[in-house]
C-alpha cells in the first residue's frame, strides 16, 4: 500500500524519513512530520511485505498487527543491522524484535505499579518526572504499561516497575541498529492534545534524539 504522508510535506533532503504501521485504528495519528522528520504511515494488509528502503526510523504504534511483523522479521533485522532505528510502543507477543522479549504478565496488581529510573542513557529520561506516570487523569494506577521486558544482553533498562522489572529499554548491542522498546506503553506527540506529562517529553527526547543520531551515523 503507498504510504500516506502525516503533517505538513517539507523538502528538506536530510530529513530524517519514518514508517509507522497502522492496523487503521488511528495510533498513527500520534505521529506528525516537521521540519526534521517525515512520518509515513503504512498500512498492514493481507499478505503485508514491509519495504523499509530508505527509511531510517521504523515506529510502531500500540495496537499494532504483530503476526504480519513476525512474518517480515527478517526485514526488519536486516533494517536495523544496517544502523537505523527501531521505535516499538506495543507489547510484541511474537519474537520479531532482535534479542529482547516482551512478557505479558498481569500477576502482580496493578495498584501497585510505580516507575523507577534506571540508567538515564542517552539523556533519553531528561526532564521526565516518571512520579506523573504512575496514576492517570482518574486516579488510576498501572493505566500505561503491560507486562515488562526481558533485555537483550548489554541493553539498558530506562525505566523499571515496583518489582524492578524492565519496563523501558533501549538496545545498540544486539544490532548495528538503535532499539527504544517500551512494554506496550504508548509513546507520542500527545502534547498536541493537550497531554504535557512525562510521555510527551519521552517523546520529544527521543525525537531529537533520532535526529541527531541520524546525522552522527550518516543515515541522512
Amino acid at each position: 500500500m503507498k504510504p500516506t504522508h502525516k503533517g505538513h510535506a517539507h523538502e528538506k533532503n536530510n530529513m530524517l524519513k519514518a514508517m509507522v504501521i497502522s492496523n487503521g485504528i488511528g495510533a498513527e495519528d500520534a505521529y506528525l512530520s516537521n521540519s526534521e522528520v517525515e512520518f509515513e504511515t503504512v498500512q498492514i494488509g493481507p499478505g503485508f511485505a514491509i519495504d523499509l528502503t530508505g527509511y531510517h526510523l521504523l515506529v510502531i504504534p500500540n495496537g499494532t498487527d504483530h503476526v504480519a511483523l513476525f512474518r517480515n522479521r527478517d526485514r526488519i533485522r536486516e533494517f536495523l543491522d544496517q544502523g537505523n532505528m527501531l521505535f516499538c510502543f506495543c507489547g510484541w507477543f511474537l519474537d520479531w524484535v532482535p534479542g529482547n522479549r516482551w512478557i505479558h504478565d498481569n500477576a502482580k496488581a496493578t495498584r501497585d505499579v510505580r516507575h523507577f529510573a534506571g540508567e538515564n542513557y542517552l539523556n533519553l529520561l531528561a526532564g521526565v518526572d516518571l512520579a506523573k506516570l504512575d496514576h492517570n487523569a482518574h486516579g488510576i494506577s498501572g493505566w500505561w504499561s503491560c507486562g515488562y521486558i526481558e533485555p537483550a544482553n548489554e541493553a539498558k533498562a530506562l525505566i523499571h516497575d515496583t518489582w524492578g522489572r524492565a519496563l523501558v529499554v533501549v538496545d545498540d548491542v544486539t544490532t548495528r541498529g538503535l532499539m527504544f522498546l517500551t512494554a506496550s506503553g504508548p509513546v507520542g506527540d500527545y502534547g498536541r492534545f493537550g497531554d504535557t506529562g512525562p510521555i510527551g517529553q519521552i517523546y520529544e527526547n527521543l525525537i531529537r534524539f533520532a535526529v541527531s543520531r541520524a546525522n552522527e551515523v550518516r543515515l541522512i
